[in-house]
């Protein structure tokens, strides 16, 4: 049978477990037309590039779907019939890969990363130096006083 991979965008004011029952829906369809699910994968709510039906985030579900192509063109029916689904994309494919997609990937790598060194604190005001801040007493940084004597205004 042929192997197919299908991506799904859902609304985004439903529940991961609303996301998962039309998953559900779909491995319903797929199992009774004599295929299987060989991989699931959620996602997560993520933003989109551009707004689709007033939306700017959508819940994203990869599937991997070993079906014959009257199964998989039944899949597409019912996501095209679902009013939940967004946008859906299936593409046959030579090989399911059972690791974890590059999406999934860079997530765990994201936490992964070192947080410690953020590089340099910067100034504290706009355009201050921050030695005010630190409390700096160097005799070249504090401001000089004027002598009573001294008119530097031309006042007599």
């Amino acid at each position: 049978m042929p192997l197919y991979e299908t991506v799904l965008i859902a609304r985004n004011d439903l529940t991961q477990q609303q996301v998962e029952t039309i998953t559900d829906q779909i491995a319903s369809i797929v199992t009774e037309a004599g295929g299987e699910v060989k991989k699931r994968e959620y996602w997560g709510l993520r933003g989109l590039a551009y707004r689709i039906k007033k939306n700017r985030k959508g819940h994203y579900m990869l599937l991997g779907l070993d079906c014959p192509a009257a199964a998989e063109q039944e899949v597409a029916r019912q996501l095209g019939l679902n009013e939940d689904v967004l946008r859906h994309m299936t593409l046959r494919i030579e090989t399911i890969d059972e690791n974890p997609s590059a999406i999934l990937a860079k997530r765990g790598d994201d936490r992964e990363r070192d947080r410690g060194f953020r590089g340099p604190r910067p100034a504290a005001g706009r355009f201050s130096s921050g030695r005010r801040e630190r409390n700096d007493d160097r005799e070249e940084y504090r401001a000089r006083p004027r002598d009573e004597g001294d008119n530097a205004g031309g006042e007599e």
